[in-house]
């Protein structure tokens, strides 16, 4: 085994590593593929292989460093608003509760339960 061949076999070794020396954080796995740029129309672009956790129609926010170094970032989608609209009046067998059924017995905290009073 050549030295080239051992770095590489190292570097496999590393590829989910922790950032920093805190034993705490989140393990980060990161898997490598070579691909290449090509033109398509007037803007460079890269094909993503399969088998990463983006889809297609993805939002994603571009990161250079240096004119050279890329880094992706999911954009962070708006949170849906609920329409109310759809489902107001749906449901018209329910009947509000009666003010009998609201009432419920007295019984002891489970929490409470095994405590001794020692005052």
């Amino acid at each position: 085994m050549g030295k080239d061949e051992k770095v590489g076999e190292d570097r496999k070794k590393f590829d989910m590593r922790v950032f920093g020396s805190a034993p705490w954080m989140k393990a980060v796995e990161k898997q490598r593929h070579r691909t290449k740029v090509f033109k398509s129309g007037n803007s460079l672009a890269v094909r993503i292989p399969s088998g990463t956790k983006l889809s297609a129609g993805m939002e994603m926010d571009l990161v250079v460093e240096d004119g050279q170094f890329l880094s992706y970032e999911p954009v962070e989608q708006p949170r849906r608003m609920f329409n109310i609209a759809k489902v107001a009046g749906s449901a018209t067998s329910l009947k509000p509760i009666r003010p009998e059924d609201r009432v419920f017995e007295d019984r002891p905290l489970r929490s409470m339960g095994g405590a001794k009073d020692e005052t």
